[in-house]
């Protein structure tokens, strides 16, 4: 079966939510938060979702899940480069995220280590930031070229 990387639309947000719930990511404020989304499906299902908090020239990478019957066959590492093409077009030059778990996968893709009291301030200023992931979540970040 082919699988596509596409933007998400509003029929996706269930299958969103249940992935990112399964991949315990923060999922609270997604209804009151602008979050670009990419999803990959295979068919009718949804095996992967990433998304931007676009605040250009910044953006929050936000909530990358992959099913876990397709982890380690790089779908992770295809969302991310989709995500990074999708945020220059519009205008982002650098992404933030924070994780508990996944520092190492994300510096293998070149994002570095950044000192929260480093974040811009519209990044700094969202509910990820301020209240769902906890002060001890690895912040890191990358510079993203224009196209």
């Amino acid at each position: 079966m082919t699988l596509h990387v596409r933007p998400a639309t509003e029929t996706d947000l269930p299958a969103i939510q249940a992935l990112l719930s399964s991949a315990s990511l923060p999922c609270a404020d997604l209804a009151s938060s602008h979050i670009d989304f990419l999803v990959a499906d295979m068919g009718q299902r949804i095996v992967g979702v990433i998304g931007v908090e676009p605040m250009p020239p910044a953006g929050l990478l936000r909530s990358l899940a992959v099913s876990p019957d397709l982890r380690g066959t790089g779908l992770g590492k295809q969302m991310v480069s989709a995500l990074e093409a999708h945020a220059a077009r519009q205008g982002i030059t650098g992404l933030t995220l924070l994780t508990e778990t996944a520092a190492p996968f994300f510096m293998q893709l070149g994002y570095a280590p950044l000192a929260r009291e480093h974040v811009v301030a519209a990044i700094a200023a969202t509910a990820e930031f301020r209240s769902l992931c906890p002060a001890a979540a690895t912040c890191l970040h990358k510079h993203i070229p224009l196209n």
